[in-house]
């Protein structure tokens, strides 16, 4: 869920919190969200793009319980996580090999009048098979032999998004030889689905009341996020062991060589936890604010990656978005530009928006031309840059910016300017 702050004051990815408290009338889901007839044409249908590495690329899905944290939104009950990892493995999918994107009742959520794909996206409700788009990974397929252990990238997706929508970047980044790991925020996420059948929905715009402290909120969720961030990094470490993961996954976890990327509050989340926890080697933010609005909705309050900065590799990547742009036009991007002391670039991807950096610059597309999806929220939402371009873009500068600061190669792609690509805008 994401907002259109007061000038350039916020942008976290929570339009329907915002929506829910009628502070941003702007940012709310289409008229047909609610009270929509019921849809009895043939639901539109999408496909991801093809990972560009050259490994197969396997997938499995695990649940993991801090038994040591109440969950916030929901005192007195253990913190529970879904997490997906993506790696390489020995031979591509093909056909009903293909993992699912999003399991069945999640994904009816997903795309209905109360889930993200409607919040956020502004797709029509009901009208999209989420549960017939398809991965290109294998289902628990055992991991490639050889090649030593992996640098581990974890994804933390944008404030009311699943994990799975930051799926083909991370199918990407697994078939180039990393180990990807996609985490989930239950009542955070739209909905998060748990192998015992259980259906956990969004508790924020819920909570999003007349007066409520939105920076507050949005406080406990970041910390929430940092410290299912900092869990999933301990069960890492155990993992490697203890037999939970396919064969001969566990070990390929090189936990010396640990970076983290993120959309919008997930890449706040990235920076903060990279703040936080010096296990994070390296960073990437898509798109996401380092700052939180005041309890009126305006103001500006830093975070504390902003106030200090870091003294390890970041990258900023921002849209050509109203509130977005380079540091130059972003409080808390500025503080943090000044105050870091570690490697860091920041580039601007023309012609983007803020969900250019997701699944929906591929998927919302083919959904427009199916009727699915209005062509104003498709303009806003993905921009009018070409889609193969933004995804392609978005995959070299990510995996560029891994490889030099995880792998030690370095294909000068983050240098400066490139014909390669023109859309690109560095900062100076």
């Amino acid at each position: 869920m994401r907002t259109r702050g007061q000038g350039r004051t916020a942008r976290t990815g929570i339009a329907a919190l915002l929506a829910a408290t009628a502070l941003l009338g702007a940012a709310a889901a289409p008229a047909a969200a609610a009270g929509a007839p019921a849809v009895t044409e043939r639901q539109a249908q999408a496909a991801l793009p093809q990972p560009t590495g050259p490994y197969a690329v396997g997938t499995t899905a695990l649940h993991l319980t801090d038994l040591g944290r109440q969950d916030p939104w929901q005192p007195g009950q253990p913190r529970e996580l879904m997490v997906s990892f993506w790696y390489p493995t020995t031979r591509p999918a093909y056909g009903d090999e293909r993992a699912r994107y999003m399991e069945p009742r999640a994904a009816a959520h997903f795309g209905g009048k109360d889930g993200a794909a409607v919040f956020n996206y502004r797709t029509e409700p009901g009208r999209t098979d989420w549960s017939g788009v398809h991965t290109h990974a294998r289902q628990d397929a055992p991991v490639l032999p050889g090649g030593g252990p992996r640098p581990v990238v974890l994804y933390s997706a944008g404030l009311g998004d699943p994990r799975t929508w930051g799926t083909g970047l991370a199918e990407d980044l697994a078939s180039r030889g990393y180990v990807v790991v996609t985490v989930d925020h239950p009542y955070d996420a739209s909905e998060v689905e748990f192998p015992d059948g259980r259906l956990v929905e969004s508790a924020l715009p819920g909570l999003a009341g007349p007066g409520t402290d939105i920076g507050a909120l949005l406080r406990k969720a970041l910390q929430t996020r940092v410290d299912d961030t900092r869990f999933v990094l301990d069960e890492l470490a155990a993992l490697r062991t203890d037999g939970r993961l396919p064969a001969r996954l566990g070990a390929s976890l090189d936990l010396t060589r640990i970076g983290m990327a993120g959309h919008s509050a997930g890449g706040f989340t990235a920076a903060q936890a990279m703040h936080d926890d010096p296990r994070i080697a390296a960073g990437v933010n898509l798109d996401g604010q380092f700052h939180f609005p005041g309890p009126d909705g305006t103001g500006v309050h830093l975070g504390s990656v902003a106030e200090d900065g870091l003294d390890r590799p970041f990258l900023l990547m921002g849209t050509g978005s109203e509130d977005s742009g380079d540091y130059h036009h972003q409080p808390g991007w500025d503080a943090f530009w000044q105050h870091t002391r570690g490697w860091k670039a920041d580039v601007t991807l023309t012609g983007s928006r803020h969900g250019s950096y997701t699944d929906a610059q591929s998927l919302l597309p083919q959904l427009a031309r199916q009727g699915a999806v209005p062509g104003d929220a498709l303009r806003a939402d993905a921009g009018d840059i070409r889609p193969d371009r933004a995804v392609l873009a978005t995959r070299a500068y990510v995996a560029s910016f891994f490889d030099r600061w995880l792998r030690g190669h370095d294909d000068h792609l983050l240098d400066g300017p490139s014909p390669r690509f023109p859309e690109m805008e560095f900062a100076r």
